[in-house]
């Protein structure tokens, strides 16, 4: 008898890994399937580049990541000569499951790629090769994006100077190198609301700026429920000391509650003035992650959008400490 239960327990065990091993090797070689790329064709007239150069670099940001930044510079100004290149790290130190690198966008890594497959890789998350894309450049959100203005984007980056650089492979850790394979979704394209609509075209903008993830607290790589927009997601700054993002819910004690809308737009356009140069930050001594720079470019009117939508969010009590020279344990 108890050899039959001794055995038994054998067989349900094997069962179980079988089970298991099906399971992963379904996720891995048949997932992400998001569908094949779309046969589009995108004109590079000057008006699409030249919407395309605006979220690039204004609103979606996207030459944040895809270049290298100098972070003795207050706000890690972008390297002159390095748009589009890649290669910047983001790991486990970001609070990340593994080591992620951003991607070379120029025409040098982009030039065998279709329309199609560029669109499935910024709005699905989906590479040419057909592998997953970690949602640090947040395909999510720009699924949710009028495909006009993704359009707009690729016609943008395929102007860029090439520039020979290969990135090295992302290395999600485990279980993430499989979870990541189920993150790829098919897009659902909006349309951009009307700017009359001052909140619902903020919270266009919001979304495809992805202020959401780095505003909000993360613990593990993952959103704390309930803290949304409420500051506190830590980054470990490459030259020492920790940075912790800013409330922007409108709490009027922590967070932005208490800001105009003057207020506001200001505190993005110091940093477009034409006398601005970014000052020299020594190592260990506060720097912060947030594009300033970038941002600051954003027209008025997109900023004041954002404003109004930040108005509607729900305000969220946390007071943040901004930047500690000690590391977090």
């Amino acid at each position: 008898m108890k050899k039959k239960i001794i055995k038994g327990i054998k067989y349900f065990v094997l069962l179980v890994v079988v089970a298991i091993t099906g399971l992963l090797s379904y996720i891995s070689f048949a997932l992400p399937d998001v569908g094949d790329p779309e046969a589009i064709s995108i004109e590079i007239s000057p008006e699409r580049v030249e919407r395309g150069k605006y979220l690039a670099n204004s609103v979606n940001a996207c030459l944040d990541c895809h270049s290298t930044r100098d972070w003795s510079k207050f706000a890690g100004p972008l390297v002159e000569g390095t748009l589009g290149k890649g290669g910047q790290e983001f790991n486990q130190d970001f609070g990340l499951p593994g080591t992620f690198y951003s991607k070379n966008i120029t025409p040098f890594a982009l030039k065998d790629w279709t329309n199609g497959e560029i669109l499935r890789a910024i709005s699905s998350g989906v590479s040419k090769d057909g592998s997953p894309i970690f949602p640090l450049m947040p395909h999510p959100n720009y699924g949710k994006a009028d495909r006009e203005d993704l359009y707009s984007i690729i016609a943008y980056i395929r102007t860029l100077q090439p520039i020979d650089n290969i990135v090295p492979k992302s290395k999600p850790d485990f279980p993430m190198n499989f979870i990541i394979h189920t993150i790829p979704q098919k897009a659902q394209f909006s349309k951009i609301p009307d700017q009359n609509d001052q909140v619902a075209y903020g919270a266009y903008l919001f979304n495809s700026a992805d202020c959401g993830t780095c505003h909000s607290k993360h613990e593990k790589g993952v959103p704390v429920p309930g803290m949304e927009l409420a500051g506190g997601y830590e980054f470990k700054m490459p030259r020492g000391g920790i940075v912790r993002s800013a409330n922007i819910s409108p709490d009027k004690e922590t967070g932005i509650g208490n800001w105009s809308e003057e207020f506001f737009v200001n505190r993005f356009k110091t940093y477009a003035d034409s006398a601005y140069k970014p000052i020299e930050v020594k190592p260990g001594e506060f720097n912060t992650v947030m594009p300033w720079m970038m941002f600051a470019t954003m027209t008025q009117e997109d900023l004041k959008a954002i404003y109004a939508y930040l108005r509607t969010v729900k305000p969220i009590k946390n007071t943040v400490v901004k930047f500690s020279k000690e590391q977090s344990n």
